[in-house]
């Protein structure tokens, strides 16, 4: 604690001293920092006792500088201006979404599909700030959130949890993918749920959502098809697929228009799924983060 005083103690030494040396006067000195006359001079005295030199040789209300107190006014009044300019240089700093990081957790199909053209548009807007994206399955995003290894997710959110806030920006619905030339690929809109579990499934690894929210709707159905192949990437499930190897059960944003599939919509099947910003309940976002959001939110 006496440390901590004496540190104070100095600053305000330091700027009785400077304002001394700038005025040419210690009253003038007191009226600019709004202070008594006796303070400035004790203030001074002190840092002469500290330092064991003059500062100033003193000649009725003249004060004249020795050669050690012109040394520490050369070391001191740049340090003393800079303090006196923190909260302005800190507010300015704060208030710059140019510079700083941004780490955002989210899974493959989300930074494919979803994220360029807005990654694009931060980029543009704030080319000072380093964006790096982490691409993680929900379960690990999450838990970089907790850790505070990441400012934000971007992706989907089927559970809620006490600790997350999750933000829906977009909607996405359940489509059928086929080959061209597969039998259901002739049935258009009228493919049931029972047709489709007869053909080979091509789908995600089963510890990621998607295979969960298949697989619970063909129990409802009774219906158990065959997961021919677990693919972790939906340009393979689409090249494969594709390829008339099986069907997959897709979210619109997976797919683009340059796609030689037959896509078949499943709503009245398959629930829609929605993707938004994902944060940690009492974390303050950064600056850039919320940049970031605000950019979300304007392409809804």
């Amino acid at each position: 604690m006496r440390q901590s005083t004496s540190k104070h103690n100095r600053l305000q030494q330091l700027r009785g001293f400077c304002a001394a040396v700038d005025t040419g006067s210690i009253s003038r000195a007191a009226d600019e920092l709004g202070l008594s006359q006796p303070s400035i001079s004790l203030q001074i005295q002190s840092l002469e006792r500290e330092l064991g030199v003059t500062l100033f040789e003193r000649r009725g209300p003249r004060i004249t500088l020795t050669p050690d107190g012109a040394l520490l006014h050369q070391l001191a009044s740049g340090l003393v201006e800079q303090l006196d300019k923190l909260p302005a240089l800190f507010a300015a700093k704060r208030g710059d979404s140019n510079t700083g990081r941004l780490d955002i957790a989210a899974g493959g199909s989300t930074i494919l599909y979803l994220l360029p053209d807005f990654v694009k548009r931060f980029i543009t807007q704030h080319p000072g700030v380093e964006l790096k994206l982490h691409n993680v399955t929900g379960r690990d995003g999450l838990a970089m959130l907790r850790a505070d290894k990441v400012d934000l997710a971007v992706g989907s959110m089927t559970e809620h949890h006490d600790d997350i806030d999750y933000r829906p920006l977009f909607s996405y619905e359940p489509v059928l993918i086929c080959a061209p030339g597969h039998p259901l690929a002739r049935k258009g809109e009228k493919v049931t749920i029972k047709e489709v579990a007869e053909y080979p499934l091509i789908l995600p690894p089963s510890n990621l959502t998607t295979w969960g929210v298949v697989s619970r709707v063909f129990a409802k159905h009774k219906l158990h098809p065959v997961v021919k192949m677990e693919v972790g990437n939906w340009e393979v499930i689409k090249e494969y697929v594709r390829r008339d190897m099986g069907v997959s059960i897709v979210m619109s944003i997976c797919l683009t228009e340059n796609d030689s599939l037959v896509a078949i919509p499943m709503g009245k099947y398959f629930p829609s799924r929605s993707y938004g910003a994902v944060t940690r309940k009492g974390r303050v976002l950064s600056l850039q983060a919320q940049k970031f959001i605000e950019i979300l939110r304007a392409g809804e």
